[in-house]
């Protein structure tokens, strides 16, 4: 009876499984085989978790808002001239190839004004609404998960805060103080706090009447790990809602203190600066004063669609 070989190299081949490991036994080597088609379905995986996340109004606000973030990164850095440069004996120019969006009233490039001003529109205003939201959800999150007593003097004191217009506040501080970057920041952060304080404090007082909250006190956890592991992650998304709120807010006062004369100063600008230095080009429809115009449109109306499609996700899971 004749027996059979057993040769290695006889054995014989077979056409592996996607990720199937195989063992060459001549070199004792791991041999993956590659999957394409469960990389292309993990692609269209993503893909489609990205349509679902965002609505076509969202996915166009998000652009719109990544588009501005970056241009107040990388402004400076792409920008034709030099922000304060004259560059041009013609005032109010209008559209050419060698300045796209025209030239301001004392023949500069508005192209390279628009793009150094993001650095103080955006990039302000983003601090601002960070510090506003990090600070009145902080002091929300306290109040709901503290004592009687802790929740009813925070809330006294804003309300008293919230009680002083936003405009009012921001030109009595500036009027005693002066304009700087830092007093910008400072005052825009605090005109919004308390509205983020009342936000988060209602949300927070809700989630808190919760059974699993209930369940974590009767563990005896404490309040900072209640509020951070029980409370914030289930108001995370209305909060981040209220954040883009803010920020929209604080572009429109800044831009609005700048068309004032109170904002960003000279030499620097911010758009409601250019705004305002062009406002005599109005008559004549010049681009340098409809451009930043443009500017604060187009990034207030994509943080508020983005911020709509934040508030869908936000109903769709069942949040506040």
């Amino acid at each position: 009876m004749m027996s059979q070989s057993t040769n290695p190299h006889h054995l014989p081949h077979h056409v592996p499984h996607a990720t199937t490991e195989l063992y060459d036994v001549r070199r004792d080597e791991v041999i993956v085989e590659p999957a394409p088609v469960e990389a292309a379905a993990l692609k269209h995986s993503m893909l489609k978790r990205l349509v679902h996340r965002f609505s076509v109004l969202g996915l166009i606000g998000l652009l719109m808002v990544a588009f501005w973030l970056l241009v107040a990164f990388i402004g400076p850095l792409v920008a034709p001239y030099k922000g304060g440069t004259l560059t041009s004996t013609e005032i109010f120019g209008r559209y050419s190839a060698a300045y796209p969006l025209g030239t301001d009233y004392l023949g500069r490039d508005m192209l390279s004004r628009i793009l150094y001003g993001a650095r103080y529109t955006v990039g302000l205003a983003l601090a601002a609404a960070v510090l506003a939201s990090v600070i009145g959800t902080f002091f929300g999150l306290l109040a709901a998960v503290s004592g009687r007593w802790v929740d009813e003097i925070l809330s006294r004191l804003f309300d008293a805060l919230i009680s002083i217009p936003s405009k009012v506040l921001a030109l009595v501080v500036i009027a005693a103080f002066g304009s700087s970057i830092p007093m910008l920041t400072t005052v825009a952060a605090l005109a919004y706090i308390p509205g983020a304080f009342r936000i988060s404090r209602s949300l927070a007082v809700n989630v808190m009447g919760l059974e699993y909250v209930q369940v974590a006190r009767a563990r005896g956890e404490g309040i900072f790990y209640i509020a951070r592991v029980e409370v914030l992650p289930n108001m995370i998304h209305p909060m981040l809602a209220d954040f883009g709120l803010r920020f929209v807010f604080i572009v429109l006062l800044l831009s609005g203190l700048s068309f004032l004369g109170l904002g960003v100063q000279p030499p620097n600008a911010d758009w409601g600066s250019l705004v305002r230095e062009n406002i005599g080009g109005l008559s004549e429809g010049a681009p340098a004063v409809l451009m930043p115009a443009v500017a604060i449109a187009t990034l207030t109306i994509g943080m508020n669609l983005l911020i709509d499609n934040l508030r869908r996700r936000s109903r769709s899971h069942g949040g506040a």
